[in-house]
């Protein structure tokens, strides 16, 4: 006689009908062990149990609802590829012309860049231009806003006085800032009090 209990693998292989080397002894321990034949005898009913219940086969839409609900990394090239693939037509005609089209637009662009890149100087003076427009438009929004926040005379004031009028208007600023912010902070402090 085996003096030890089976172990829950082996009642499997009893519940399971297994046959094979070593099955023998285990079948002989269950005759003279009453413990190890009544968990063999309830293993067998749970498997019973288990076996007697419906065969569910899930929903077929299961897999696409579950795939739509997780976060899916695409790489870069990939979705590059994925957004020109939808714009390209399906068929081959017009892929044809989409192709032409695409390739006369990019010969027009190089052949810009290549003109502009021989002609430097006309490349310096364009940029410059825009450069003095910008900065003159950038101008006129600022005046118009300090005009707006601060009034004419204020504005004026200010140019008279150059950089030190600006630094001493921003440092006012700050202060009121944080003497405003204090106060508030003085007044939560009452009121919780």
């Amino acid at each position: 006689m085996n003096h030890r209990h089976l172990l829950p693998n082996e009642i499997d292989l009893l519940v399971d009908g297994e046959a094979g080397f070593g099955v023998a002894t285990l079948r002989a321990h269950i005759d003279e062990c009453a413990e190890c034949r009544e968990q063999v005898e309830d293993a067998r009913i749970v498997v019973d149990a288990l076996e007697a219940l419906p065969h569910f086969a899930p929903d077929s839409r299961l897999a696409d609802r579950v795939m739509a609900q997780v976060p899916v990394f695409v790489p870069a090239h990939v979705a590059a590829r994925d957004s020109v693939a939808r714009w390209l037509p399906r068929a081959a005609p017009a892929r044809a012309a989409a192709a032409a089209i695409f390739t006369s637009a990019a010969g027009v662009l190089t052949l810009g860049l290549i003109w502009l890149a021989t002609q430097g100087d006309a490349a310096v003076f364009i940029t410059g231009l825009l450069g003095d427009r910008l900065r003159g438009a950038v101008v006129g929004a600022a005046r118009d806003l300090a005009v707006s926040l601060l009034g004419e005379s204020a504005l004026a004031a200010l140019q008279a006085t150059g950089a030190i009028g600006i630094s001493l208007l921003l440092a006012g600023f700050v202060l009121t800032a944080f003497g405003t912010v204090a106060g508030i902070r003085r007044l939560a402090a009452a009121g919780r009090q």
